[in-house]
């Protein structure tokens, strides 16, 4: 089993190629690339070259740090065919950056209009059929999760999509700051998954849907935005206990990524915390704790 960080909370004002420093810094051996304004914006062409690409995975190595997963957002279920089109162009690039870092894993969202749900899944299903041949070709697993305000919200219905998918290279992930918006059952939808579950984002976030809603006020009335944290474990109200029971009982040997943004003011403690706190989840549901080095 492997733990990352995605170091977001570093990322306005460290450099794309000093992550791997911030990381180590941390105490975490692993980390996944997220979108990042000098390296894979989010919905954007990558903005990176290839010396760059090399810079990043030599100061990775030497700093003893591996990079589990790139994470792409780009908009490969529309809303329009010329977006659809520019995705798959910078998906292309974003296939090879990861491959010449060294990556065998790519994790990303279904994106997509929810209400226009059927419109997304055909153009995400046009975008599959044009961009798996470059997956298959590179050796890179595709890792997918249902994302607030994508076409696939509900974790069961996401997994159910992924089955459909019929490739062994594409497998599921479960993001717990997610939980409120993709049913409120981690136990039921990581056991639904089962071996697909390979990779888990790990964040806490308040229920929305708790108090009759009334977590979260929202003007005006009635609006359709997908309100969400990923605060410090503890912070919120996702049972990490059910998670990693559940995740125990699925088998789970996959990669556990720290993703909690909007604390900078004191990342640095954040990450070290809760890396302590999933330490011993982890030691508490699956015994004895053995991370993967690099």
């Amino acid at each position: 089993m492997k733990l990352a960080l995605d170091a977001q909370m570093f990322h306005r004002t460290t450099a794309v190629v000093d992550l791997p420093d911030a990381v180590a810094r941390a105490g975490y051996q692993w980390m996944e690339l997220s979108p990042k304004e000098d390296f894979i914006p989010f919905f954007a062409h990558p903005r990176v070259d290839s010396g760059t690409v090399a810079t990043l995975r030599r100061r990775a190595a030497d700093v003893g740090v591996g990079i589990s997963s790139v994470l792409p957002v780009l908009r490969w279920s529309g809303p329009s065919e010329e977006a659809r089109q520019a995705a798959v162009r910078a998906w292309r690039r974003a296939i090879r950056i990861t491959v010449d870092l060294g990556v065998d894993t790519i994790n990303t969202e279904f994106n997509g209009r929810p209400e226009a749900a059927e419109q997304a899944e055909a153009m995400f299903l046009r975008s599959f059929d044009e961009l798996a041949p470059d997956f298959e070709r590179e050796g890179v697993r595709l890792v997918l999760e249902p994302h607030p305000d994508d076409f696939i919200e509900d974790g069961h219905a996401a997994v159910d999509m992924i089955a459909g998918l019929d490739r062994d290279w594409i497998t599921f992930l479960y993001c717990t700051p997610h939980t409120f918006h993709q049913g409120n059952d981690a136990a039921g939808i990581i056991a639904h998954a089962g071996a697909r579950v390979t990779n888990v984002h790990l964040a806490d976030t308040l229920d929305h849907t708790a108090s009759g809603g009334l977590r979260y006020i929202v003007n005006p009335p009635g609006s359709t935005v997908r309100v969400h944290q990923h605060a410090p474990m503890g912070a919120g109200e996702v049972d990490f206990d059910e998670v990693f029971a559940a995740l125990a009982a699925a088998g789970f040997d996959g990669t556990l990524t720290h993703c909690v943004f909007g604390w900078e003011d004191r990342a640095l403690d954040v990450v070290t915390r809760d890396r302590e706190t999933v330490t011993d989840l982890v030691g508490k549901h699956f015994g004895t704790v053995t991370w993967e080095s690099p």
